[in-house]
């Protein structure tokens, strides 16, 4: 885990970020143990208290939950709910503002796909 200080971004919404992203790449499995406050805490060295907040976040969305004496575990189904999030965030971030830019160039619908078709072969192709 690597915590940025230095941006406007809250540590707790990183610590959150950077544990759901670990979750989605399989660092740590469904219904696996994930690191605990204490050891987050003292990895980065910050307070506790803000890995903790960080941690809720991820309980509010039902992806990790808590285990009375064990600590907190990646709840079943987690991977595809971050899934459906992220894909959600893609389109408002990416989709949405690519078509709206798209028609103000007067672009169509087939315009825009062939323009994706052709960004997926150049990342085929390095030459």
């Amino acid at each position: 885990m690597n915590i940025n200080p230095n941006t406007e971004k809250p540590i707790f919404i990183q610590i959150s970020e950077q544990l759901e992203d670990s979750i989605f790449t399989g660092v740590y499995p469904e219904e696996t143990k994930i690191p605990s406050t204490n050891e987050i805490s003292a990895l980065l060295n910050i307070n506790p208290h803000t890995v903790l907040k960080g941690m809720n976040l991820l309980v509010d969305e039902e992806i990790i939950y808590k285990k009375r004496g064990l600590g907190m575990f990646v709840k079943e189904g987690a991977v595809e709910k971050i899934r459906r999030k992220r894909q959600g965030q893609f389109y408002n971030q990416f989709i949405a503002s690519l078509i709206a830019e798209a028609k103000k160039l007067e672009m169509t619908k087939n315009e825009i796909i062939s323009l994706i078709e052709r960004g997926y072969e150049d990342e085929r192709d390095p030459d």
